[in-house]
């Protein structure tokens, strides 16, 4: 079975006026599948960018990057679109709820672009929600829910099409302690029971009890990766590799 993810020497420039910024320098990653990694750093360390790559939302400049066994950087924007919609699940830090639809509602959108029929939407956004702890809030609002509620209802929406991969960018990051610790709780489930491979962004370091290990970016290099207490650590297997300056 191929990893989840794999970036090998991958760069990733900007121009700023008459600057070159390097947010990623030649970073290589494994993440087997079934993992729940956490990649921390200071802002502007190149979390966000290295994420947006996995997710394709984003293109290296240089190395190569393979999500779910496939190659994505040679894709048309088209094909990366149409496989973006198959294998990635997304969780951001302030929800993206639409407000004038309830949550039954949001967690179907990602369903309307596929061929299921209304009952087999309904079927799949039902056992998202159950999946999530929140069957009895599919008729309420956004307004109606509390932050972390709000979040749970994005992470329903994140696997309701049984993605490959999830991507989080800062999903405490707008929680208080009490919901922060419960949607973390509740990503380490979602891993276990469905064996969900999440790749996550966070500052929180309550996130390093619940992840299988954490990789540690600045400045655009990793500076450490470590097994952490998500209970796989002393097999992790995913590696912050050679090509990434120490």
């Amino acid at each position: 079975m191929s990893d989840a993810v794999v970036l090998e020497h991958v760069t990733r420039t900007y121009r700023r006026d008459d600057f070159e910024v390097r947010a990623l320098d030649d970073v290589t990653l494994t993440v087997p599948r079934g993992r729940f990694v956490a990649i921390m750093g200071p802002s502007g360390s190149g979390k966000t960018t290295m994420l947006n790559l996995i997710a394709g939302i984003d293109r290296a400049s240089s190395g190569r990057v393979a999500v779910g066994g496939e190659e994505i950087a040679g894709m048309s924007e088209r094909e990366l679109a149409a496989w973006r919609a198959r294998h990635i699940g997304l969780v951001f830090q302030f929800y993206n709820l639409i407000p004038v639809l309830n949550a039954f509602e949001n967690v179907e959108l990602p369903l309307l672009l596929t061929g299921l029929d209304r009952a087999e939407r309904k079927g799949h956004v039902e056992a998202a929600l159950a999946a999530v702890g929140l069957p009895d809030r599919k008729s309420h609002y956004p307004r109606q829910l509390s932050g972390g509620q709000e979040q749970r209802v994005a992470i329903a929406r994140a696997i309701v099409t049984d993605p490959t991969i999830v991507v989080a960018d800062e999903p405490t990051g707008d929680l208080d302690a009490r919901s922060a610790e419960e949607v973390l709780g509740l990503l380490a489930e979602l891993k276990r029971r469905f064996e969900k491979t999440i790749v996550m962004v966070t500052h929180d370091p309550r996130s390093e009890r619940f992840v299988d290990g954490v990789y540690r970016l600045d400045k655009g290099v990793f500076v450490g990766s470590e097994s952490a207490g998500g209970g796989a650590g002393a097999a992790l297997a995913a590696t912050a590799a050679q090509g990434s300056r120490p």
